[in-house]
């Protein structure tokens, strides 16, 4: 999906929410796309400050016996609305009033008041030994002006993708890098003085102290407006004190619920359905696994927003909460400061939920409740740290002990790492022997399509819109369905149980491993056989 088809995705998304939002308010709905750049603006009706103020343009002055007509938000006041009706019957006018969108709103400020800017440079992302492009960049960081030069740099990362931010104290320079595709880039080195601005905006934004003697946590929010569609950001603001200062690493979440869809996280067509078929059952329980960065929670919300129904009661236990959906109950459990996930589960339960999401199952007490709650009525989902489906079993058991419960109750383990996708200007090649023969041992027994005494594989061709080669990233997964065999190391009628064991058992049945996955996603051209040595 390319930036114009997000866009469009995100912008069909936020009409559909504000046109249920008219309902429920009682206004008529208004879609604006088609006339909001190229409609003549009512001048002189109201205030551009008043506008500002109160979130509502001007749409029709009512001249030849027509009403006034006003496009408000869902930001507008109501008692703005009902003053004026008042005002404009009382004056024997007619009056009407539209609801529209948040971006809509933004599109028509944009030309009732346009911004005066000065427009820079967007940031580069420099490659190895590039110390040219790392000063240009930093020299813009210099020149954007001290109130606008955070919002820049967060901006930026958004536009690239970068899944974080770091800003880390250096002996003589402070240096910032980007984690785009999984992969850190270093992309400036800023001053003392632009360090203690940055410094100042996090502090006063994300409530964390920059005289701290010890790590903090905090969490801010952006808007970010392009391309006439407005999305929310989340960051996870992370700071500790190192031996030259506080280095601090802000973890970007682009909230965008088109996004969370199970289609779109580029899984196979049997993946897909076998996750369709744990979630269409009422009760049970499934298992996200893997390591931080993993796509574990873009999964598990992709799967909480295909069950957002009218007809189910949702509930989810985070800590933080990163992404808000629309429709269901999320609830933070702050672990830091004594909550825990075991308490809030059992609290939630007594509300009557259909699906639960637990964060994380970390201990004892929340991996039996969750156990317990996944059998009597509840589709329980969570995340466990294991690198493995086979692994996260092993693990369990060993956490729970011999449990028949907990054999009856999970039903799916989903092993997952991301991969960078290759770009549309990749380039074929014939594999080396060696490769060939790595390939045709891992996938000894697998069924495919392709003849692995002839095979070409891909790799990554740098172009000017991909200086790197690639575009964006693609989930591998290992899906372990829990069948009878599987089912019996955990009641413990098969002896000792070992990660082996559970795995070897698991193949048999059709399990195909991450190795086995990433290879044969190479294969398709997806990625490069490098890349799934990387990540796997």
């Amino acid at each position: 999906m390319n930036e114009d088809e997000v866009q469009r995705k995100r912008r069909q998304n936020e009409e559909d929410a504000t046109a249920r939002r008219a309902h429920i308010l009682g206004l008529v709905y208004l879609d604006t796309r088609d006339f909001e750049k190229e409609i003549p603006l009512v001048r002189d009706v109201l205030e551009v400050s008043q506008m500002h103020k109160e979130f509502i343009i001007p749409l029709q002055r009512g001249l030849e016996g027509k009403p006034f007509q006003f496009m408000v938000t869902s930001q507008t006041p109501r008692s703005t609305i009902d003053k004026m009706s008042k005002e404009y019957d009382d004056a024997g006018l007619r009056i009407q009033f539209f609801l529209i969108s948040n971006s809509a709103y933004q599109v028509f400020m944009l030309r009732h008041d346009p911004p005066k800017e000065v427009h820079y440079d967007d940031i580069e992302i420099a490659k190895e030994g590039d110390s040219e492009t790392i000063q240009q960049v930093s020299q813009t960081l210099d020149s954007v002006s001290t109130e606008k030069v955070f919002d820049y740099l967060l901006d930026q990362a958004d536009k690239l993708g970068a899944s974080d931010i770091h800003i880390e104290n250096m002996r003589n320079e402070i240096r910032i890098r980007m984690r785009v595709d999984g992969i850190l880039h270093p992309v400036a080195e800023i001053s003392r003085e632009r360090y203690r601005i940055f410094m100042g905006e996090l502090s006063s934004r994300a409530n964390v102290s920059t005289a701290s003697n010890h790590p903090q946590s905090g969490h801010m929010q952006k808007d970010i407006t392009r391309d006439g569609a407005t999305h929310l950001l989340n960051i996870r603001v992370e700071m500790v004190p190192t031996m030259y200062g506080q280095d601090a690493v802000l973890r970007l979440f682009n909230f965008d619920e088109s996004l969370l869809n199970l289609d779109l996280l580029g899984i196979t067509k049997e993946e897909r359905a076998e996750i369709q078929e744990m979630v269409s059952h009422p009760r049970g329980l499934l298992l996200m696994v893997g390591p931080t960065g993993s796509g574990k929670s873009t999964t598990l919300y992709s799967i909480i927003n295909a069950l957002n129904t009218t007809d189910r009661k949702i509930i989810t236990l985070e800590d933080p909460i990163e992404y808000g959906l629309p429709g269901i109950s999320q609830i933070p459990i702050a672990t830091g400061e004594g909550g825990s996930f075991a308490e809030g589960l059992r609290s939630v339960l007594r509300l009557d939920p259909d699906v639960v999401m637990v964060g994380e199952i970390r201990d004892v007490d929340t991996a039996r409740t969750a156990i317990q709650a996944s059998i009597t009525g509840h589709l329980v989902l969570s995340s466990f740290h294991a690198n493995s489906t086979s692994a996260a079993f092993a693990r369990i058991v060993d956490m729970i002990g011999i449990n028949p419960v907990f054999s009856s109750s999970i039903r799916l383990l989903i092993a997952q790492r991301l991969v960078r996708r290759l770009a549309d200007n990749k380039e074929a090649y014939k594999p080396d022997n060696a490769t060939v023969r790595y390939i045709k041992k891992a996938l000894e027994g697998v069924k495919h399509d392709y003849n692995l005494d002839d095979l070409t594989l891909y790799r990554e061709k740098p172009s000017t819109e991909h200086p790197f080669g690639f575009d964006g990233r693609t989930a591998i997964m290992e899906q372990m369905v829990v069948t009878e065999p599987i089912q019996r190391f955990i009641r413990g009628e098969m002896g000792v149980i070992n990660t082996k064991a559970i795995e070897e058992t698991a193949l048999a049945e059709g399990m195909l491993t991450l190795e086995q996955k990433g290879i044969l996603c190479a294969l398709r051209g997806e990625t490069t056989i490098e890349e799934v040595g990387r990540v796997i």
